[in-house]
């Protein structure tokens, strides 16, 4: 069993690559590796796809990787359980708003929005703890409840199309997407690998779920 976190030089992954190593080992669910080689992504287990920066640059940082996307896209087709972090998350959408108008992968209808808190000394970005409110049952949510807290770094947020496709948001000035899910994608707009407990078990969650 192989997990490979895609590396298409959107940021650092090290602090990824340790919490699902750790993990990993924890579950037994076999080795982790960062890659950009289509090949490994076609033959892994799961996929992760992380993000950092602005939408824009990582979805043309990734379509610049040739066989990438099409490897990704054929992950998804399969099957293969697969999450997007922060901005890896907000590609799954179907489009992004960030300084221009982006396509993303289409994945999870919605849209990626700049955060307008309603409350006008509330600083964006949105940065630091939160606690989620958890509104959907998943199996990647096996053990995480409402007042979990998640650590956050982001000025746009993902709109879904479909309600059911959010399971948890957190409030910042009005509701902020937290995670979302649809049939074997899920996207969590917080760091798992920063968020401690809470973040931990998510990755463990994820590494055993079987959709």
């Amino acid at each position: 069993m192989t997990t490979v976190l895609i590396d298409y030089e959107s940021g650092n992954l090290h602090s990824a690559q340790k919490a699902f190593e750790r993990m990993a080992r924890e579950t037994g669910a076999g080795e982790v590796l960062v890659t950009s080689d289509p090949d490994a992504v076609a033959r892994a287990t799961r996929v992760v796809l992380p993000g950092d920066g602005a939408f824009p640059a990582c979805r043309r940082g990734l379509a610049a990787m040739a066989g990438l996307e099409e490897a990704l896209r054929d992950t998804v087709r399969r099957g293969t359980p697969f999450l997007g972090i922060c901005v890896g998350m907000q590609m799954l959408a179907t489009r992004g708003l960030e300084y221009e108008t982006v396509e993303g992968f289409g994945l999870i209808a919605g849209e990626v929005t700049r955060i307008v808190p309603d409350n006008a000394a509330m600083k964006v970005p949105h940065m630091g703890w939160n606690d989620l409110v958890v509104t959907g049952a998943h199996p990647v949510l096996d053990g995480i409840a409402t007042g979990d807290h998640a650590y956050f770094v982001h000025s746009y947020a993902m709109q879904v199309a479909d309600p059911a496709d959010r399971l948890a948001y957190v409030d910042y000035g009005g509701d902020v997407t937290a995670i979302v899910a649809k049939d074997n994608v899920v996207g969590t707009q917080f760091h798992p690998e920063k968020s401690q407990r809470t973040g931990l078990r998510l990755i463990a969650n994820f590494l055993t779920w079987n959709p």
